[in-house]
């Protein structure tokens, strides 16, 4: 009792590393709503007490879940994605909603460009050539395709698509990029802003734009189409943003030539149509997975509770 009475109770949705918990749990009475058995009666004798939702990107926080905390004040999300957050109860409910930008920016736009490399160049493949002894067997591994000086689509030049477009400039490659608008820090670069238009332009597209309801299933069918069966999508943003049955269809039949997907609808389990193709890469939503950029998303997470909790500004509110 004593403790409940000397921290905030908090409320975290996912599982955070280790090095997080431990901070966590020296500052707030921390509730693990992963770890319940019955949901209902978890809220039942917690929930009134809980002031501070934790979660992760891709969890987020769901009307359903905030009509269950009624003193709740923030919402604090791991991850720059927050369309899994209901932000118009968070702003019925008068609740902050913070996220972790800049951070992870650079480790997602370095996976997207692995990502390109390692499909286009057939590493994964190339590799099981030598182990399974293939390549003494049959020779040399079959051809794939160039990356440099090729033609390059970012859809979406924000903070990570702008990075991207950084390292694509390595590569020699033209860069096109579609946008709301037109960027003034996009120099040498093409503005197109019909993704249609981009895609029919790109052997390459990259989709790295924030995930809303305007952007849900941007990349259509016939985006999908115009990059054509030599193109390569790589997602490093959210799966909404791709139309995935309209992708599968395309790897499928050989509309799309390959893609490269670090993020799924329903992930971890993700569509088993998936699993039968070999002309998708297909990564466990991991782009900001490095031990530096997790350690500091966690710090930056906690800074915003610190931040909330004694009544100085947010550092990277959305709400």
């Amino acid at each position: 009792m004593e403790d409940r009475i000397l921290k905030p109770e908090i409320l975290l949705v996912g599982p955070y590393p280790e090095w997080d918990m431990v901070e966590l749990e020296k500052t707030y009475h921390v509730h693990k709503l992963y770890e319940a058995s019955d949901t209902v009666a978890f809220f039942r004798n917690h929930g009134g007490n809980i002031r501070a939702v934790a979660t992760r990107g891709e969890l987020g926080a769901p009307a359903s879940l905030i009509g269950n905390l009624p003193k709740l004040e923030v919402v604090s999300v791991y991850g720059v994605g927050y369309d899994a957050v209901d932000l118009a109860a968070c702003r019925e409910k008068g609740i902050r909603v913070t996220n972790t930008p800049d951070v992870l920016t650079n480790d997602v736009a370095d996976l997207g460009i692995a990502m390109m490399l390692t499909q286009s160049r057939g590493m994964i493949g190339a590799e099981r050539w030598v182990k399974d002894g293939s390549w003494a067997a049959k020779g040399l591994y079959p051809l794939r395709r160039r990356v440099w000086g090729r033609k390059a689509g970012v859809l979406g030049l924000g903070r990570i698509g702008f990075e991207v477009a950084k390292r694509l400039r390595g590569f020699d490659m033209d860069i096109a990029y579609s946008d709301v608008t037109e960027k003034s820090y996009a120099d040498g670069m093409t503005y197109i802003a019909d993704p249609v238009a981009l895609a029919e332009r790109s052997d390459f597209l990259f989709v790295t734009l924030s995930a809303s309801a305007a952007t849900r299933h941007i990349v259509s069918r016939d985006v999908i189409k115009a990059l054509g069966a030599e193109g390569m999508l790589i997602n490093i943003s959210r799966a909404s943003n791709i139309d995935e049955d309209a992708l599968l269809d395309a790897l499928e039949t050989g509309v799309l030539g390959s893609a490269a997907l670090d993020v799924f609808e329903g992930e971890p389990k993700l569509n088993p149509r998936f699993l039968a193709l070999d002309n998708v890469l297909l990564q466990p939503h991991h782009a900001s997975g490095t031990v530096e950029t997790r350690k500091a998303m966690g710090q930056l997470v906690r800074n915003n509770l610190a931040a909330h909790f004694s009544n100085a500004p947010l550092l990277t509110p959305v709400v």
